[in-house]
């Protein structure tokens, strides 16, 4: 079976560092994502809370923090029980902003498990544009 894997590219008008403080610093993640009660650190435990909830939603470990081009995290919600995936970001320079990759792999596979991939994908989709409209109008 080929592996589960969803991967978004987006461009930012905002510089490397400035995409990386919203990867990793609690009150810019709130702005379009969830909110961690600490920074993104490299053997850190990962725990995303809803920002209107204060539910846990993420879990994992920060694997990799390698500023500001990588950041690598294992990623686990409840739909996934004890599968655990990958999310990996890139950061590349380019031309008046910021290449941003997201690779989320190692998802769970099979029939009875589309409906979690497929709500992955809307919910980076949703995310991600969030912090388009973020850091494109903030820089």
């Amino acid at each position: 079976m080929t592996p589960t894997t969803l991967n978004k590219t987006i461009y930012l008008a905002a510089p490397r560092e400035t995409v990386w403080a919203y990867l990793t610093q609690p009150e810019h993640l709130a702005k379009w994502f969830h909110a961690p009660k600490t920074p993104l650190t490299r053997g850190q435990a990962l725990e995303m809370f809803g920002t209107e909830s204060g539910d846990l939603l993420i879990w994992g470990t920060v694997t990799r923090a390698q500023e500001p081009e990588h950041l690598e995290y294992t990623f686990t919600v409840k739909p996934m029980g004890d599968a655990v995936s990958t999310v990996k970001w890139t950061l590349i320079e380019v031309p008046g902003g910021t290449r941003l990759v997201l690779e989320h792999s190692d998802l769970p596979q099979g029939a009875e498990t589309f409906g979690l991939t497929l709500a992955l994908d809307k919910g980076w989709d949703d995310h991600l544009a969030r912090m388009r409209g973020e850091l494109n109008t903030t820089t």
